[in-house]
Formats: C-alpha cells, sequence, structure tokens
C-alpha cells in the first residue's frame, strides 16, 4: 500500500472528480427551484380550506415522519447529534424559517396570487446581502446599494398596485397587508439562510433539514385542534395537497436546498432562486388561472433587475479582497 502512494498524483484524479459535485449541486437546486415554485401555488389552492397556523402544522408533520425514514436511521447508527451551543440555530431557524415563516407565507398568500407572493419572498437573497455586511462584516459593495434600491423600489410599486382597489369602493388593506406578510416571510427567511448555513457544515443536509422540521413542527403544536377539524371537513383534494406540501416542497426541497448549500457557493446558489418566481407565475397562470396585476408584474422585472444588479463584481481592493464575491450566505 505505502509503495503505491508516491508513483500517483492526488491532484489530478480529485480535478475531474470536482465537476461532477458541482453538477449534483446544481442538480439539487434545480429540484428545490421547481418544487418551492409549485408550494406558492398549492398553498394557494388548499388555502380556503386550511388556516395558515394548521396548514402550516399539517406540512411539517408530513414532512418530519417523511425524513424520518431517512434520517433516525442514520442517527442510530453514527449516534451523532448535536451538543450543547449546537442547538441554539438550529432551534433559531427552526422556530424562524419552518415555524415563522410559512405562517407568514400561508396567511400572505389567504390574501395575494401565488405569483405576487413568489415575487414579494424574492427579495430575500437581498436581505441575506444586506443581514451578511452588518453581522458577518462582508460590507456594503456599490452594486449591492445600487441593487437593493432598484429592488426595493420595485417591491414599493408591487405595494402600490396591491394599494390600488381592484374594483371601485373596495377596500384595499387587506392586499397591504398581504404585502406586509410576505416581506415579514422574507426576513424571516434570509435571517435563517444565514444561521443554517454553518450547521450544513456539520451535519448531513438531511439531518439539518430533518432538526429544523421537527422544531417547527413543535412551535406549531398549538394548532393540531383547529389542523383536526379542518383536515375533516376539507375535500379529499385538499388533504393531498396538504400531503403533497409536505413531501415535495419540504421534505424533499429543503433537503436538496441544504445538500446544494453544503456543495455550491453560497452567493452562486442565490441567484438560481431568482427563477422561482417566473416558474411560479407560470404553474399558477397553467393550474389556477392566476396571474400577478400588472403593477406586480412590472414591479417584479424591477425586483429582478435590482436582485441582478447586486450580483454584479465590484474590482477588487488594495488589499486583493473582492468585496462583491457573493460570500454572503457563509
Amino acid at each position: 500500500m505505502p509503495s503505491t502512494s508516491p508513483a500517483r498524483q492526488p491532484f489530478p484524479p480529485q480535478a475531474p472528480a470536482a465537476a461532477p459535485v458541482k453538477a449534483l449541486g446544481v442538480a439539487a437546486m434545480v429540484v428545490t427551484v421547481v418544487l418551492w415554485a409549485s408550494a406558492f401555488v398549492g398553498i394557494r389552492a388548499i388555502g380556503p380550506h386550511f388556516s395558515p397556523g394548521s396548514l402550516t402544522l399539517g406540512r411539517l408533520a408530513i414532512a418530519a415522519v417523511v425524513l424520518a425514514f431517512l434520517v433516525v436511521p442514520q442517527l442510530l447508527k453514527s449516534r451523532l447529534l448535536p451538543q450543547g451551543r449546537e442547538w441554539l440555530p438550529i432551534l433559531a431557524y427552526g422556530v424562524m424559517w419552518f415555524g415563522g415563516y410559512n405562517v407568514a407565507l400561508n396567511a400572505a398568500e389567504h390574501i395575494l396570487d401565488a405569483g405576487t407572493s413568489a415575487l414579494l419572498i424574492n427579495v430575500n437573497p437581498i436581505l441575506v446581502a444586506i443581514m451578511a455586511g452588518i453581522f458577518l462584516k462582508e460590507g456594503f459593495p456599490r452594486w449591492l446599494l445600487i441593487g437593493s434600491t432598484v429592488a426595493f423600489s420595485g417591491v414599493a410599486l408591487i405595494a402600490f398596485g396591491s394599494g390600488r382597489p381592484r374594483v371601485p369602493g373596495e377596500s384595499s388593506t387587506a392586499d397591504l397587508a398581504g404585502v406586509a406578510l410576505c416581506l415579514l416571510a422574507a426576513v424571516l427567511a434570509a435571517v435563517s439562510v444565514i444561521i443554517q448555513k454553518p450547521v450544513v457544515r456539520k451535519f448531513p443536509a438531511a439531518q439539518a433539514t430533518w432538526f429544523g422540521i421537527v422544531v417547527g413542527a413543535l412551535c406549531c403544536l398549538p394548532f393540531a385542534g383547529q389542523l383536526v377539524s379542518e383536515v375533516q371537513a376539507a375535500p379529499p383534494q385538499a388533504t393531498l395537497g396538504l400531503v403533497y406540501l409536505g413531501v415535495f416542497p419540504t421534505a424533499i426541497a429543503f433537503t436538496t436546498w441544504a445538500y446544494a448549500l453544503s456543495l455550491v457557493d453560497a452567493g452562486k446558489l442565490a441567484a438560481t432562486t431568482y427563477l422561482v418566481p417566473g416558474t411560479t407565475v407560470l404553474i399558477s397562470w397553467l393550474l389556477l388561472g392566476e396571474i400577478p396585476t400588472a403593477w406586480g408584474l412590472v414591479g417584479g422585472l424591477v425586483c429582478l433587475v435590482g436582485v441582478g444588479l447586486t450580483r454584479r463584481r465590484t474590482p477588487r481592493t488594495a488589499s486583493g479582497i473582492n468585496a462583491s464575491s457573493g460570500r454572503v450566505w457563509a
């Protein structure tokens, strides 16, 4: 065995191996984008039959059971569990992302169409960049500031369009509340992404996801009675929709997201999430016959342009560090 080591070149075999690994990360993100886009449509479709809290609990409970078949055997074999302070970030993103984000988004989609909700949530990468600049000392590159200003002007256009009565004499307060709920969900998701990144470096993607889902489900247990009564009253297709949300956009998509986050540079990974709103609009149009208002589409386009501007790189500084490297989710 030792005699064969000098004859082998360790670096050449590793170079081609990197490409399949990156390809797996990209493939995982494509799955995530499609399933997350379908989630906006699914929530909108079954929303009339489930309240925001009970829908969140049902979705998370189903996802926890499905992932348990994969995660629990791994844990029994490895006996590797988070210890002490390692639970703190898991508890944080479990409460904020799997719990709070879902409740806020579900409530927003009782008011707004799926496409508009997805467009508003898409400001999340910019919020991540701003928080990384503050808390991770990433700084504020010029294009981040320019892009953020453009993107938030797009949000203002969506809010303006939502604030205009669709029918003369109709109140628009509810639509503005939906915009606010979507922005709250985006903030919760942005904070959670920053917190989750170190966790997926220590634990497998499925485990990191399952821990967060279980925490979120436990937080939503007060809605258990409501969920039982609503499932009994809901038509079978609505219950099947709830099962779909638990299995695919939650158990599978959040796992493929965590897996991709562990393989691909976080800044580059963020760019692929810009495909979610367009995919959502297409699916929502095909299945629900919904399209955002003209103001929503224009504002969403402005948001996407703004987010794209934040991805532009600035020249390297004197210290040789690129201030806009995109590593905002580290």
